[in-house]
């Protein structure tokens, strides 16, 4: 489920307890899942010095219509990974940055420049280590309360997809470059 999400949450709290959720960019590195974020957001610095937390990816893959509004529901798959995070800082920090990339566009980090100091010095990256999780998964069909089955309303699952689109060019694009080979793979999966 981590490998196939692209859009973690994370929860936190702020030091006079409000708690924020907040949507990252992640992908699972062996038995670590990296997420990052600004190094001028107080949030961030509270997750690097080790707030504890919750980071939740939920994958959404159908709507279940039942004859009742009370029994209808969806199909989802979802981890919940809970702990500490720690920052990764150097080599480290390049190489989770690349595979965050590569999670979420796969091909893109051979032709797009890697981050320069600059912008590595406004990021921090965290790795969130598989220590305490949980997964739940939502499957099968509508069920129903006996009396409702002879309804006349038609009842089953309506399978949810996310597919890539047609690329569409930046306004600024210059010379002409064609869409990569690898951004049409998106296409079919």
């Amino acid at each position: 489920m981590l490998d196939a999400g692209r859009v973690a949450h994370v929860a936190v709290h702020d030091e006079a307890g409000q708690p924020y959720v907040v949507p990252v960019a992640h992908a699972r590195d062996g038995d670590v899942v990296l997420f990052h974020g600004s190094t001028g957001s107080r949030l961030f610095r509270a997750l690097a010095e080790g707030a504890p937390t919750c980071l939740t990816v939920t994958l959404l893959d159908g709507l279940v219509l039942a004859r009742s509004l009370f029994e209808s529901s969806m199909h989802y798959r979802s981890a919940m990974v809970l702990g500490s995070a720690a920052p990764l800082e150097d080599d480290e920090k390049v190489r989770a940055l690349e595979k965050l990339s590569e999670h979420l566009m796969p091909g893109r980090s051979a032709d797009a420049r890697g981050p320069n100091r600059k912008e590595l010095a406004a990021t921090l990256v965290l790795a969130l280590p598989l220590t305490e999780w949980s997964v739940k998964v939502s499957a099968g069909p509508p069920d129903d309360a006996a009396e409702d089955l002879d309804r006349p309303v038609w009842a089953g699952v309506v399978p949810l997809v996310t597919t890539a689109g047609t690329p569409v060019a930046a306004p600024d694009l210059r010379g002409g470059p064609p869409v990569p080979a690898y951004v049409m793979t998106w296409q079919h999966g």
